[in-house]
């Protein structure tokens, strides 16, 4: 009996020593044997992690793997709080755990809604791997739901984009930022793609006409949209530029930090109140640049690149602009 009871305080001394967080039925597993498949959650999460970050540009792109990391040190973060151990065994995440996580991303983490639900979302994967392996008995995520809020996006109005158009920048930093937004107001490519983008992907299309054909950093979906003329302007500007050509790139592109604070000085010289923000040009071209002026919505998701048309279907309520536009001329007609 005092032989077993000696095994029974190693265990114990081991799992104190190891930081995990233990019970009797986990002593009795331990001492039985039946702890060999006991999988630790975030042991589980970093193996995952790292099998993203192997594969990026093959089957993940920077910011998925990068989503996972900070993703992990939240769940991380949540585990040392609420139970104060550096790691859990993966059995004890239930529904409570889930519940908690995302209560805690939402105030202590200050995240807002969508953002908390998305980060809820990259973990329940995990949770998903350790079903599938059989590491956990039930799906703890069987009964959690989680929606995204319908967000507004904000985007320039014609008037506004000419404001900025029309700027007399004399720093070349800001003339430069303005020109990539202004590119991008016109292309919808984001700052990943824009940042990226080699003169191998201009190329003449079937019409005659320049194309950027190129595949998305997030979703690696190929996006092929023609080059409207002030985008041509603003790549014939760069084409002469030595440093871009020994970079095979067509724009000089900053950090995404400093795109967008110096976007941000460009707003305020030009009288825009607006949050500005680098993505912003996207959105702008998904509503002023191309549903306002009649593109069909079904041309302008594939131009983004979207993998599916309810991600575009966000910025349909410009189309009510458009027909309150269009039924503004009917009405004139009748008058």
């Amino acid at each position: 009996m005092s032989v077993v009871k000696n095994k029974i305080y190693s265990i114990q001394q081991n799992f104190e020593r190891e930081n995990i967080a233990y019970s009797a039925s986990s002593l009795r597993d331990a001492l039985l044997g039946k702890d060999k498949t006991q999988k630790m959650l975030l042991e589980i999460f970093q193996e995952h992690n790292d099998k993203v970050e192997s594969l990026i540009g093959k089957d993940f792109a920077t910011g998925t793997a990068e989503r996972y990391r900070t993703c992990k040190k939240h769940v991380a973060a949540f585990v040392k709080q609420k139970y104060n151990k550096n790691d859990i065994p993966v059995q004890d995440v239930d529904h409570k755990f889930i519940t908690g996580l995302e209560y805690y991303l939402k105030t202590t983490r200050k995240c807002a809604h969508n953002s908390a639900i998305k980060y809820i979302t990259n973990f329940k994967k995990i949770i998903r791997i350790a079903h599938a392996n059989d590491w956990i008995d039930k799906d703890p995520f069987l009964h959690w739901k989680g929606k995204l809020k319908i967000v507004e996006r904000e985007f320039l109005t014609e008037e506004e984009i000419q404001k900025i158009i029309d700027l007399h920048l004399k720093m070349e930093r800001l003339d430069q930022v303005r020109d990539i937004f202004i590119f991008c107001c016109f292309t919808g490519l984001a700052y990943a793609d824009v940042k990226k983008l080699n003169r191998g992907d201009i190329s003449v299309g079937a019409d005659g006409e320049e194309w950027v054909k190129t595949k998305r950093s997030k979703t690696d979906t190929r996006s092929n949209i023609p080059i409207l003329p002030i985008a041509k302007t603003i790549i014939e500007k760069y084409k002469d530029n030595e440093l871009l050509k020994e970079k095979d790139l067509v724009l000089p592109v900053l950090s995404n930090q400093k795109m967008n604070a110096y976007i941000k000085e460009i707003a305020n010289l030009a009288g825009i109140s607006k949050n500005l923000t680098f993505h912003l040009a996207r959105h702008t071209f998904a509503t002023t640049v191309t549903l306002t002026n009649g593109v069909p919505i079904e041309s302008v998701s594939k131009m983004l690149g979207h993998t599916n048309l309810k991600t575009t279907q966000h910025y349909a309520k410009i189309l009510d602009m458009k027909v309150s536009k269009d039924m503004a001329i009917l009405r004139s007609k009748f008058k």
